[in-house]
Parts: structure tokens; sequence; C-alpha cells
């Protein structure tokens, strides 16, 4: 099926963090979040509330402080800001599963938990391969049981710390810039990505490291061949230019992430919309009902579509955030559904949808521009209900996507 996503130019994300706590217990205050949220009660009448993402370009010297680590930013494009800026993931974990290639950065999401203490900072970051091709075929895989260790090319880390840890200041620190918000000791970034940890030396230099051969080849092309030599150290050294340091890999453009509620709308779909046109007398109902049929004659997918869509241009989002027991994925097409949801590779506990990115995220990042274009309608994440600390400080969880095939 071909789907057109040209209309979809204005989305926000969305935040609702479930809360646990008992009647007696009292809840240290947090740092301000951008997804935050409690579980909504049991009245089957009310649909959860979804809190929707929306990004902003930064603009002045504070707005691009605010996102450095230390102030737990939600964001979208650039490098990371991660939570434990030492235990970052590595190995194939940073790579896609099919053609190997280092994964890029997506966005990164705060949602911090208060009812448990090791969940008193709590993030998620989303990477994705830049090949249209391996989206593809990792649309065949997330369909296999998590057991067989199916191959992924988009995937999604949760790391979380309690407050007193070993990176961070029990408070945030607020108004504070340059040297009066010093951050904590963090691993050697790509001197290409800046995503991913440095662990390959250039064997020239000694200074330069890398993530991966392919990121020291284009770095290498590109102008460390030259600089190479500059660095104190190494063979013919002479002055180190003075600029800051910045990491000439290519990356999506950077933005901060702000938050709204989903309005409730009167009309949840196009047939109530059908319904309330007849109503107003905006169109006859012999007219009307021909709209009807040909809307809802077609096949299951384009109803989905034409409701998702309906959806999401009533409000900017590019991403929707819901916790709740009850919440559910805005679906694209009734083929995209999950039948089932996999367990915890960590705790073999339940997994629950908790949040998805929204199509028009591709918007913001102009992939229009680039040689092979990624495209899809939305990415569906589920974590651990518990969120169990077992295992490795960013514990992979389970993506579903649904991903628009090329026109052939």
């Amino acid at each position: 099926m071909e789907v057109c996503t040209n209309k979809l130019q204005n989305l926000n994300i969305t935040s609702d963090v479930p809360g646990k706590m008992d009647d007696d217990t009292k809840v240290e205050t947090q740092p301000d979040a951008i997804f935050e949220g409690d579980y909504l009660d049991d009245d089957e009448d009310l649909e959860p509330e979804v809190t929707l993402g929306s990004l902003q370009k930064p603009e002045e010297p504070q707005d691009w402080h605010l996102l450095l680590p230390q102030h737990f930013p939600s964001k979208a494009g650039g490098a990371p800001a991660w939570l434990d800026p030492v235990n970052l993931p590595s190995g194939k974990s940073s790579c896609c599963d099919f053609c190997g290639d280092p994964l890029r950065f997506v966005l990164q999401v705060y949602v911090p938990d208060g009812w448990k203490e090791t969940t008193y900072h709590r993030a998620f970051f989303v990477f994705m391969c830049l090949s249209m091709s391996c989206l593809q075929l990792d649309q065949h895989e997330q369909g296999k049981d998590r057991a067989e260790n199916p191959r992924r090319s988009v995937k999604v880390f949760r790391c979380q710390l309690p407050r007193v840890n070993a990176f961070y200041t029990a408070e945030e620190p607020k108004g504070c810039m340059g040297s009066q918000c010093l951050g904590a000791f963090r691993a050697r970034l790509c001197d290409w990505c800046g995503t991913w940890e440095g662990k390959i030396l250039c064997s020239h230099c000694r200074e330069a490291s890398y993530c991966s051969r392919k990121h020291q080849e284009l770095h290498w092309r590109t102008s460390h061949e030259n600089d190479c030599c500059q660095i104190p150290g190494s063979p013919d050294a002479s002055i180190l230019p003075d600029t800051g340091k910045v990491f000439p890999g290519h990356a999506w453009p950077e933005y901060v992430m702000d938050q709204e509620p989903e309005l409730s709308c009167l009309t949840s779909s196009v047939k109530d919309n059908s319904k309330l046109m007849v109503v107003e007398g905006e169109v006859e109902p012999d007219a009307m009902m021909q709209l009807f049929m040909d809307q809802f004659e077609a096949d299951d997918d384009n109803t989905c579509w034409a409701s998702f869509i309906d959806r999401v241009e009533r409000q900017p989002q590019v991403l929707r955030y819901c916790a709740g027991k009850r919440a559910k994925p805005l679906w694209a097409i009734s083929t995209g559904y999950l039948t089932y949801t996999p367990l915890c590779i960590y705790c073999n506990g339940p997994l629950g949808y908790e949040f998805q990115l929204m199509s028009q995220l591709l918007y913001y990042f102009h992939v229009e521009n680039e040689r092979d274009p990624v495209d899809w309608a939305t990415v569906v994440v589920y974590t651990c209900r518990e969120s169990c600390d077992k295992s490795v400080s960013y514990k992979e969880e389970f993506i579903y996507g649904t991903v628009f095939m090329v026109p052939g």
C-alpha cells in the first residue's frame, strides 16, 4: 500500500508516566520532566490521557545549555545527552543488525517515575539505521520471538538512576551557565558521530577515537588526514586550533521537545464527522451517504489510515506518550497491529505500550534531502512495566514499527 505523508507537517509529543505509591508514602520532589503523569483510574468510559510532544529549535545560549545531560532534557536530533554517561551501549547493540553500520540518534524522552527509588531519573533513547532497505527488513523480523534474537535496525534503550548516584547532584542545577554547571565524567565519544563510545584510537596521533572503522575512515577522508599532524604528540605537530570541538559526522537537526495534552474532540472518527456534517446542514443527506460509502467501503487499511490522519491533524505531534494500563497506540494501518506483547528480556515480566514516534519527525529532519530517505508511519515502543533494574545500564526495550513500502 502506498501512502502519502506530505500533509503531516505539524506534530507534537505526548507524556504520561505511571505513579505507584501508597497513601502513607512521601514522594520527594523530582526534576521537571517533559513526559510525566499518572495512571488514570479504571473508568471504562474515559480514554487515557495522551501527552503530545512538539519540537522547537534552540535559539538562545540558555536553550542550548539546557540540552546538556545534567538538565535531563527531552530532545530530538543532534547527539544524545546520555543519562549514564559512562556505561554506554556498545558492540552490536550500537549497530544495525543488518548492515552493521552504527545507528543514528533519533530522540530521547525523559520520564522519571517516582514510585520506585531506582527510577528517580528515567529516560529512553531511540536510534535508527539510515537505510530504508534495513527498515523494511526490520519489519519482517520484529514479529519474531525475542528469544530468537531477531535482527533489528531500530532500537530503543531505557536507562534509569536513583536520586543519589555517581553522576549528578541530588538537585538539578538552576540558572547556571558554563563552568557553573560542570557535568560528570563521561566516556570518550566517537570523534565522527559524537554518539557512541570511541574505543578505536587513531594509530597515528593516538588522540582521535572512533566507535567503528567506518567512522574512522569517513573522518580520515574528510578532515582528519590533514588535522592529524597538527595534534600535539604526533609527527610534525604544529598549532592545534583553539575553537570548540564540533563533531563532523552528519546528524539530524537538533530540537528541544515541548509538551501539551491532547485535546478531546466530539468527533472521534471520520464516520462521526460525517454524521455531524449532516446535522449541521453542511452536506445534503444523499451526498453525505455517498461520502460515507466512499470512505468506508474501502479496505480496512484505508479506513484505519483515514482515522489516523484525522487524529494527528488535530494537533502537531512528533511523539505520543501515554503509559496508562489501558493505553493503546494509534495505529496507521490495520495490518500493522501488534497481535501479541512480548516479555521483558531481562526480568521476563510484562511489557506495556508507553510512547510512539510519529512520521512528522521526518519532516523536521528534512529526510527528503537524503540519498536514500527513510520513511515510516509510526514507531511504537513497549517497555518493561516494572522498569526492572537487572543487567546492563542501558536495557533494550521492544519496538514495533509500521514502515511504508517504497513505491515500485
